[in-house]
């Protein structure tokens, strides 16, 4: 028997794909993703290629797959796509404590973060 499928949350011609749980704090993460959202991926691709940033590698992988995902699971033409949305969620943080001086501990945050791509296929304007 099994279950019935789920309804598809995004239009037909979207893609998505999602990082969890990337150890690095949301607003760091959110600078890395504003470089992307509405570029076409060819543009984010080489935009995240030669950024100076540690996560962008990461960030990379992800819109990587999701471009993946347009192609081969809903047959979205890749040179259409279009980084739609970009967003940043927080996860859990991690609580740690260092020594200070005069016997004091200072507490250290370890934040993760989310990552959610979804790119859109958009018809090429005909000149």
């Amino acid at each position: 028997m099994g279950k019935s499928s789920r309804e598809r949350v995004l239009a037909d011609n979207e893609a998505k794909a999602v990082t969890r749980n990337i150890r690095i704090s949301p607003q760091k993460l959110n600078l890395v993703a504003q470089l992307i959202r509405g570029k076409k991926a060819a543009t984010a691709l080489a935009d995240l290629e030669f950024s100076r940033k540690r996560i962008a590698r990461d960030v990379r992988k992800c819109l990587e797959s999701a471009i993946a995902n347009a192609e081969n699971n809903h047959d979205l033409d890749v040179d259409d796509l279009v980084v739609a949305e970009a967003h940043v969620g927080k996860s859990l943080v991690i609580k740690r404590f260092a020594a200070r001086g005069r016997g004091r501990m200072g507490r250290i945050f370890k934040p993760f973060s989310h990552l959610t791509i979804v790119v859109r296929q958009v018809e090429a304007a005909k000149a």
